[in-house]
């Protein structure tokens, strides 16, 4: 149904249903129960007024003698005397608020002696099944009966009197009956206040359940507006966060998402524009050097300096694709590692022998600071060499010559701690932030397009681990801090 897209509608709907469902339960399981309820509760006060007051009204009908049925004539002897006892009967039905019928099994049914209300609630045709039920059973019989008049509470027990001596005197049996109309009107009564309630409580909750909804889907709808925003490539409206609840965190969320966009955005032009540059710079020279060479004067040792020149720029060219697709790989999740057992403390004396040459150009000793035991991890061990000749290229690069380089390998706390240091004059303040980010070099003289430490804390996470640093004057030191 095309209503049912819009969140508030539904929302709506959902409290309607909620309402409905909770007034249906009351109706038909809550008020059938107290009509129950009520309708017993009825019954056994009948049926405690029958134990009660049968005794006064076997009193009433003594002396036992044969009385004419209240359907026959009567002679004025005997309707003296039935009026006498029907007299007694009607006192003790007023007494307990309730209907009163003596009667007797004859030779065509049950028939009924006196009543104390002839125009009452009940007949004795009514009432005859009980009152048969108690004089069969010798005990009281009880039960709900629907009259013409309407349902009535029913309880019969028989009479019985130590003096009575003749056995064949009738059998008599007094019968208790009081209307339900009362409950049934109390019961209709609640009925309808729950339907009234229940229709007021409908209303406000359908009226709320909208207000609220729309609320709601107003506050989504801006999510949806700053979100198309984001996707069109415009970061420059964050989401006010009004409230602390769910929608409130989503937004403040979306902010930080949508900063972390911004930030990728802007790098990923830096990059764009920082690798064209690189790559711009020495693809120049090679064409310049390239039409140097074809003029046929140059002499023999020009033309080397040239092809050197030349061969350099090749160099960084190999370095710098080299160092994108590293990188691209790496943000892009499709770099492989290959997990083993390895020595770190003998991986860092390897990677440190191969930079003897270039610490010796650089007039530096590597320094080694390793324990002569084994430091056993699982791990990568050629990324773990491609991080160590990083920081090792890194702290020789931008170094004054004749400053010293330190590595260090150890266990301590559950990690393994791989560290290169040097005395260098250190990072400058403002430029510790920007270190790791793609094509930021701290030293305009360094060769190098400054993806090493990009680079080399991708691997650092990928590996689960951490690329960490401190400097100050005098010294830097770089750790790789991966997990043992």
């Amino acid at each position: 149904m095309p209503g049912l897209r819009s969140l508030r509608n539904r929302l709506a709907l959902i409290f309607a249903l909620i309402i409905v469902g909770a007034i249906g339960t009351i109706y038909l399981s809550v008020t059938p129960r107290l009509e129950a309820s009520l309708t017993s509760q009825r019954l056994n006060d009948v049926v405690t007024a029958t134990r009660q007051s049968t005794p006064s009204v076997g009193e009433a009908m003594w002396p036992p003698r044969p009385l004419p049925r209240l359907d026959d004539g009567r002679a004025p002897d005997e309707a003296k005397i039935q009026s006498n006892r029907a007299g007694k009967v009607r006192t003790t039905a007023e007494r307990i608020s309730t209907e009163i019928l003596v009667m007797a099994e004859g030779e065509d049914g049950m028939f009924g002696y006196t009543d104390s209300t002839p125009d009452g609630g009940v007949t004795a045709s009514d009432v005859a099944d009980v009152a048969r039920e108690a004089l069969e059973t010798q005990r009281l019989a009880s039960a709900i009966i629907t009259t013409p008049n309407g349902q009535q509470a029913v309880a019969a027990q028989p009479i019985r009197d130590d003096r009575a001596t003749r056995r064949d005197e009738s059998q008599w049996v007094a019968v208790f009956a009081d209307s339900l109309d009362d409950v049934q009107d109390n019961v209709s009564l609640i009925r309808r206040q729950v339907l009234l309630s229940g229709g007021i409580a409908l209303v406000i909750a359908i009226l709320a359940g909208y207000l609220v909804a729309r609320a709601l889907a107003a506050r989504v709808k801006r999510l949806e507006r700053a979100a198309r925003k984001v996707a069109s490539g415009d970061f420059s409206q964050p989401i006010k966060a009004d409230s602390d609840d769910e929608l409130g965190q989503l937004a403040r969320t979306f902010n930080d998402m949508q900063d972390q966009l911004a930030r990728l955005d802007r790098a990923r032009k830096q990059f764009i524009a920082s690798a064209s540059h690189e790559l711009r710079t020495p693809i120049f020279s090679l064409g310049g050097f390239l039409e140097l060479l074809a003029d046929e004067d140059l002499d023999e040792e020009t033309r080397r300096a040239f092809l050197e020149q030349i061969r350099g720029q090749v160099d960084r060219m190999r370095n710098l694709a080299v160092e994108l697709l590293d990188l691209s790989r790496l943000e892009a999740g499709a770099l492989e590692l290959r997990i083993e057992p390895t020595d770190v403390g003998q991986l860092a004396r390897e990677v440190a022998a191969e930079f003897t040459p270039a610490a010796a150009r650089h007039e530096s000793d590597v320094e080694l600071d390793l324990r002569p035991e084994p430091i056993e991890l699982d791990c990568d061990p050629e990324r773990v060499a491609q991080v160590l000749r990083i920081l090792l290229d890194n702290a020789l690069r931008h170094t004054p010559p004749g400053t010293d380089v330190r590595v260090s390998a150890a266990r301590a706390n559950g990690h393994v701690r791989l560290e290169v240091a040097d005395r260098g004059p250190g990072i400058n303040r403002q430029n510790m932030p920007h270190i790791f980010e793609p094509f930021f070099t701290s030293n305009e003289q360094a060769q190098g397009a400054g993806l090493g430490l990009a680079i080399a804390r991708e691997l650092a996470e990928r590996m689960q681990g951490r690329l960490t640093v401190r400097s100050g004057p005098g010294k830097t030191t770089f750790a790789l801090v991966l997990p043992a």
